[in-house]
This record gives structure tokens, sequence and C-alpha cells, in this order.
């Protein structure tokens, strides 16, 4: 492509795209990077400043701190997402790293670690549950056979329809599972308390009750994890979510972080485009776009904002009966050491509630006080995660929350209740791991509020609308079912929330879209972005410091002092360290260029800053 196809987001007012998606988390960056293999012209839009929704990571010290991802299932040999992964060269980009076990569960009772693979996890299981023999050969055949079902399972409506009286035949696992939540079916086969517990000890994962989470939506990635093992993404997810934003643009499309849609324009029934405008700086211009059809990676719940009526009360009353999933609370942690000498065992580790004594009292205790409730402990440095320093290590502590119980504050009272929070966790954790909280050295709580004001996810919900038996499997909302060329894809749609969940609901969407064959000829012409401009000079100021001068980016206004994003887009040294920093300007608004005074440290962002040259780019927001 070259510059002349190339047009300034502030300058065109309209231009056509094949695809416009709105939203840049796993769901909507696979729905785009698919369709961009496909030959289509995609536009994507993301708020933030960066791709990837909850797949992402931020920067604290030494430390790079994962967001959401502690393992993802489904990455066997030969599965869909492997498959998937080669297609768009994440397998050459990304590295993965297996986990050691599914999760360790520690109680009053012992250690209780679930192994990967079924033979070794029944065996397990057995061992320590022996009068639930039958009962857990019977759970891992279900769930084993949930994943090979459901991978095959009719993608029309119409498929699914003409086979309906064939499922209990063709289907049986995925038929039993339909009829049960998890509590159900548990309390049906197993008879201990305890071998319950210890099924469901990561249902935080999917959900916060098992007596309304459904068996076929838990059983699917619990299987894939007791498959192939859990995996982590070398670097943190936000490597992930780099690569496939990165692939759109190689392959002809388009990605704008930093860019809020307003409207899904409709026109005879179809979707003709969106308009969208900077989050950042709200005095520019909306910028309309049109296309053959739309992604809504976004919330479905945020979409009737979007939409003219009669399409926005029509998604409305579709939504009136759903309900939203749990939220999660994490702190994140940053350790001087490696965690083994304070008697850290494994990766995953499951604290079960002081007053969680059977299945029925797992729900009651997710809205208890916190210095009852369970948690999950993740050690990132079991694994060669690339998160912190050779000598540090890092680890977050997880729970399931409700934005319920942090709303209705002031800052001061937000603020204390979080170090509060904190407080109480942390001696917990220091209590199972004596001596563990003189090595922590970083901290930081992010609550459901935090989850909410990040992703725009209403509730904070991470996991979309509840995996219940009514709102899981073929009754959850997929694809365009309210306008023809209008698609969802998320947490909130069908398969559901969770990377693996994410990831294929994009990729679903992509392969409906093609079928579809809403389509039709786009010139080679595509926005280019402002906000990315080239240095112009960069000069020593003392031994500590360095001034690096950029050109001003269109339409940018600023105060002197004021802080803003300057991302390197080709760092030179990437090493534990994120291209970017939030930085004050140090040039008045009327100097034709932006000057930053860069601190010079063993960063990588810092080393970067000193090997630019004349004519390098970066972004600013």
């Amino acid at each position: 492509m070259t510059d002349k196809n190339k047009i300034s987001v502030t300058k065109e007012k309209q231009m056509k795209y094949n695809t416009v998606i709105i939203g840049g988390g796993l769901a909507g960056l696979t729905a785009g990077a698919t369709l961009s293999k496909f030959g289509k012209k995609v536009l994507l839009l993301e708020q933030h400043h960066k791709p990837g929704g909850c797949a992402t990571t931020f920067k604290r010290g030494d430390f790079i701190i994962e967001v959401g991802l502690h393992e993802m299932s489904g990455l066997a040999e030969n599965s869909s997402i492997r498959d998937l992964f080669k297609m768009l060269e994440v397998d050459k980009n990304v590295q993965f790293e297996q986990v050691p076990e599914f999760y360790a569960v520690l109680s009053e009772k012992g250690d209780f670690v679930f192994p990967h693979g079924f033979k070794t996890a029944t065996k397990a299981l057995i061992e320590r549950y022996p009068e639930d023999e039958k009962g857990i050969r019977k759970f891992m055949s279900l769930i084993a056979g949930i994943r090979k079902e459901g991978t095959r399972l009719p993608r029309t409506p119409l498929k699914r329809k003409l086979i309906y009286p064939l499922m209990p035949l063709l289907y049986p696992s995925l038929v039993e599972a339909s009829r049960h939540t998890v509590g159900s079916w548990l309390d049906k086969y197993i008879t201990n308390e305890n071998a319950k517990l210890d099924l469901v000890a990561h249902i935080g994962y999917w959900g916060d009750d098992p007596y309304t989470l459904s068996m076929f939506y838990f059983g699917m990635p619990f299987s894939g994890f007791v498959e192939s093992g859990g995996y982590f993404i070398k670097g943190g997810s936000q490597q992930l979510s780099n690569h496939l934003a990165a692939y759109i643009e190689q392959q002809g499309g388009t990605v704008l972080l930093g860019k809020k849609a307003e409207k899904i324009l409709t026109e005879n029934g179809q979707a003709t485009g969106v308009t969208f405008r900077d989050r950042f700086n709200e005095s520019i211009e909306p910028v309309t776009i049109s296309c053959d059809n739309v992604v809504a990676n976004c919330a479905i719940p945020m979409v009737p904002d979007l939409l003219d009526e009669p399409h926005a009360s029509s998604l409305k009353q579709k939504l009136n009966t759903h309900t939203n999933s749990c939220s999660l609370l994490c702190i994140y942690l940053g350790f001087k050491g490696n965690l083994e000498p304070f008697g850290v065992k494994y990766y995953s580790n499951f604290i079960q509630g002081t007053d969680v004594k059977t299945l029925k009292d797992v729900h009651p205790n997710q809205l208890d006080d916190w210095s009852k409730r369970s948690f999950i402990f993740v050690d990132y440095g079991k694994i060669d995660a690339q998160l912190a320093p050779p000598d540090k290590s890092v680890g977050a502590i997880c729970g399931v929350d409700y934005l319920k119980d942090w709303e209705g504050m002031s800052n001061d009272e937000y603020k204390a209740k979080k170090e509060e929070v904190a407080e109480v966790l942390l001696q917990r954790l220091e209590k199972q791991f004596p001596g563990i909280r003189e090595s922590i050295e970083y901290y930081e709580v992010a609550t459901p509020k935090t989850i909410q004001r990040f992703t725009s996810n209403p509730s904070g919900s991470v996991y979309g609308f509840t995996q219940s038996k009514e709102q899981s499997g073929t009754k959850r909302l997929r694809n365009n079912f309210l306008i023809p060329n209008l698609y969802f894809a998320s947490a909130w749609t069908f398969p559901g929330g969770g990377f693996e969940g994410s990831i294929m609901a994009g990729f679903l969407a992509a392969l409906q879209m093609n079928r579809d064959k809403i389509w039709t000829e786009c010139d080679a012409n595509r926005l280019v972005d402002d906000r990315i401009v080239k240095l112009l000079n960069r000069r020593a100021i003392d031994e500590s410091k360095i001034e690096l001068s950029f050109e001003k980016p269109k339409e940018f206004k600023y105060k002197n002092g004021q802080f803003t994003i300057l991302n390197l887009l080709e760092p030179k040294v990437t090493e534990l360290d994120l291209p970017y920093r939030w930085l004050p300007i140090d040039s008045s608004a009327e100097e034709d260029s932006l000057r930053f005074q860069i601190e010079l440290d063993d960063s990588s962002f810092s080393k970067s800053c000193e090997l630019v040259d004349i004519g390098d780019e970066a972004m600013i927001f």
C-alpha cells in the first residue's frame, strides 16, 4: 500500500471498509484478524490506548503485571485454537508456557493437586475419594464427551433444528449436560462433599454459584484444561493482543486505539456504518465510516445506546431477562524473590474459605466477608512467565466479587476499602505461607469498579452474561440475531467468556460473516492515525536525562505540564518493559513540537529512548 492510499483520520469524513469492529478485546481482535486473512478490509476501533481488553499488561517498577490471564485452555495439538493460531501466525510470534498442574487445593484436609491428563487426574481423584470412583469416572467421561461433541455441533440453527430428534443419540453428553447445573449433576453422582468442592475449586474462572452454572459451559473449558493442560503466554497476554492487532494491519486493515464508537448507523434494516470520536481529545470532530457489516465486540448491554429505533428497543427487550455474571477482585503482587522458601509449591493455589463445608456453601461464601471468602493465589514464578527479573517474581490474588459492594463511596472511602480488603487478604496469604509478606515489593488492588472503568463491561462482568442453563450453549446469543449484518462477538455471546471462549467467539463470527457473503468491493484507501508522529530531535540534558522532540499531532490541544502517553512504535529494547509511558509535556502549547524529558534508568523504555533515531515514529495520546 502506497502513501497516497493513506488518508488522515481528521480529514476523512466518509470512507468505506468491509467491516468495522467496535472493541479490541480478544474476540474483536480474532474476528478482525480472521476477516483480514480472508481478504476483507477491516477497521477495528478500541477506546483504550492498547488492544486486548482483559488480555493486557501494565508496568510497575521492575514488574510486568498481567491483568487477566492465569492459564488458558484449548491448546491441545490439532485443536481448533491451535489451527486458528497457525492460520493467524500466532504460533510464530507468541510463545506459550504450560503450567505445571491444573490447580492445587490447599485446606486442612491436606493438599490436593489436580494434575493434567484424564488418566492421571482420574487416578488422583479416585485415590483421594475411593468411595466415589463410579461418579468420578462418570464425571471425567461426561466432560470429555462435552468437549468432543461440542466441537462438532452444527453451527447453523437450521442444521441444529434438523438433527434435534437425534440429539440424544448423536450428542449424549451435551444433552445430559444441558439438563444440569454443575451443582445438580455433582449432587446426583458424587456423594463426598469434599470431592465436590475439589472439583469446583476454580469455579471463579467461570462463575460464582455451582447451582446456577451450566454443566455444559463448565465442562467445555474444564475438559480442555484436563486434556492438554493450562498455558500462560510468555511476557503476558498483551503479546497475543499486540500480535493480532499487528496482523490486521499487515493484511491491509486498520487498528485505531483511543477511539470510541458513538453510533452504529442503520438504513432499511441494515447496518451501514459507524461514527466514532477520539476518546483522549473530544474536541476533535467525530468521523463516520461506511461499511458492509459491523462487529460489536463491546458488551452487548452497551449496544442499544449506539443504535437508533426500533433496533435499540428491540435489543433492550431481548436482554430484559438476561443476568450479568459476577466480577472479580484482584491484588497484583511483585515479590523480591522466588516464593518457594515460603512454602509455595504450586502455580495456581486455591485457598478455601473457612466456612465452606459443602457444595451449597460455595455461593454464600462468595458473598461473605473477605476474612472468610475463598480465593486463588497464582505464582507466575513457577514458570518462565517473563514478567519479572530472574531474581524477582510476580503473583496475583483473585476472588469472586461484585460491583454493588464498591458503589456509593467517595474516592477516599473507596481507597480506604481497597486497602482494608488488601490487608485482610495479605494477612491470610501470610498465614498460608509464613514469611511471604516480607517479600512483597509491590501490590495494587483492582476491583469490579476497575474492570468496569477499563473495559466498559456493565457490573464489571468479566464473563458477560451469567453462564446459566438458560444463557449457555445454543441458548446463548450469537452472531447476527438482531440485524442481518450486525454481528456480536465477545464474552457476552456464544460460547462465552475466558480466553478460549472469547477467541472462539471472534473466530466463529468471522466464519459466519464469510459464509453470509454480505460484501461489496472496497478500494485500497485506509485511514492512518494522525497521532503517529516522527522524532525531530534528541538531546542530552545531563547524565541522567534526555529530551525528545516530536512533531505535534494534528488538532492536538494541551497545556504545559499535562500528562500524555508517549508510545514508541518500534522500540529497540523490549525486555521486561512496555513501549510507552505517561509523561508530562515539557513544551508550551504555542510550540510546533512536543518535548518530553526522559529519565535515564535501566528500563528498556529508557534505553529505547536513548537509541531512537531522527524520523522514528511514536504515537501520542
